[in-house]
């Protein structure tokens, strides 16, 4: 790559063997509910070490299809993270419920358990778990919470993907766990995502509810309960098996990219690099914090004027604009999470990335940061980003 080629934000990594499974979906005609989705759910729940895995349409959709399966439903709430993107709160407002937002810790950015207890009211059903940019949350203290409360679990490890908990594989605590498969992920399916369960009766009930409420037995036509059109098709699921095929070396070429930016990072002067806390890490992007007092759409800008990619990342979702209108949630109610909102940053990560295109992410990020703090005039439109 020369030095003045834009460096995209993510990048899947898609090769012949994708090219080659997807053909031959295509050429056996049978596009969908055919018998690679059913592959593509074995190799999950083989790897994870579940029972079932239930693929689905999209991340979004397998949550959804949770909370719809525990009763959640109109006068409950939901406990949840608003540091998360807004499809985890979306779905409890699916199904009628309110998402109440616990605050996060400062630094892992997942929900401080203390805060999710304090957020239980009467009306509290459920918790819904979010592992954010891959660190896994405080799981065993919030099953705890759940249990003594009489709370259903759902789990959004939708970026944290073949993640675990000290040692412990997400997906297999007892409650339902849910992968996405976006096309900046892990492992992608183009839209996508997988359940992953223990509970054979919930894994029949999942079955059905993303294939329109099918009747258990698949009779022809026969549906017994209120479903959803969440089904994942072949031609996805052929992509998902080649790449669960390359995970490890794609799942090791990740931790590798993160490598080099946590060594560079530590040397640049106003970022404060990823956590790496007991936990490990399933390296979905690589974001850092930058100082408080820096205008962190100029330094994307100045960025930007040099060909990298970077965006804010990520926006808290209960100050989006519709959960502000609809809702009447208000800047200053969460300001640990509102604080890391303003200040992490996403830059370029994906498995292919090189040595020498991390260095000049990092050098460039210097370089806008002095520049910032100098006064120098940042690009047209920097503050625009």
């Amino acid at each position: 790559m020369s030095a003045d080629e834009v460096i995209p934000l993510a990048r899947p990594v898609i090769g012949d063997r994708e090219r080659e499974l997807v053909d031959q979906v295509l050429r056996s005609r049978q596009l969908s509910l055919g018998p690679v989705v059913t592959q593509f759910e074995q190799m999950w729940a083989d790897r994870i070490g579940t029972r079932h895995a239930v693929a689905c349409s999209s991340g979004t959709a397998g949550l959804h299809c949770c909370l719809h399966a525990a009763g959640i439903g109109p006068g409950d709430e939901v406990i949840t993270s608003s540091f998360s993107f807004v499809a985890s709160a979306n779905v409890i407002l699916y199904t009628g419920a309110t998402p109440v937002f616990a605050e996060v810790d400062p630094l892992t950015f997942n929900m401080d358990p203390a805060a999710v207890e304090a957020a239980i009211t009467p009306r509290t059903k459920a918790i819904l778990i979010v592992d954010i940019f891959g660190y896994p949350a405080e799981v065993p203290a919030l099953i705890d919470i759940a249990r003594r409360h009489g709370l259903a679990i759902v789990e959004d490890a939708c970026q944290s993907i073949d993640g675990d908990y000290d040692g412990q594989k997400l997906g297999t605590f007892g409650h339902p766990a849910v992968y996405g498969f976006y096309a900046n992920k892990q492992l992608t399916t183009a839209e996508g995502g997988v359940i992953l369960t223990d509970d054979d009766q919930l894994y029949r009930q999942l079955k059905s509810l993303t294939n329109q409420g099918r009747s258990d037995d698949g009779a022809w036509l026969v549906h017994s309960r209120l479903g959803f059109n969440y089904r994942l098709s072949d031609v996805h699921a052929a992509i998902g098996v080649a790449q669960i095929e390359r995970l490890d070396w794609m799942q090791d070429a990740r931790a590798q990219v993160a490598g080099w930016y946590q060594d560079r990072m530590a040397g640049v002067a106003g970022v404060t690099p990823m956590y790496e806390g007991p936990q490990r890490r399933s390296w979905f992007v690589y974001a850092p914090r930058l100082d408080a007092d820096l205008d962190r759409d100029s330094i994307i800008g100045r960025l930007e004027a040099q060909g990298i990619s970077a965006k804010p990342y990520l926006p808290c979702i209960h100050l989006q604009p519709y959960y502000q209108e609809a809702h009447g949630h208000r800047a200053g109610e969460l300001p640990v999470t509102e604080a890391i909102s303003a200040s992490t940053i996403a830059l370029p990560f994906f498995c292919e990335l090189t040595e020498q295109q991390v260095d000049r992410v990092c050098t460039a990020l210097d370089a806008a940061i002095q520049a910032e703090r100098a006064g120098a005039p940042g690009p047209v439109g920097a503050g625009a980003a």
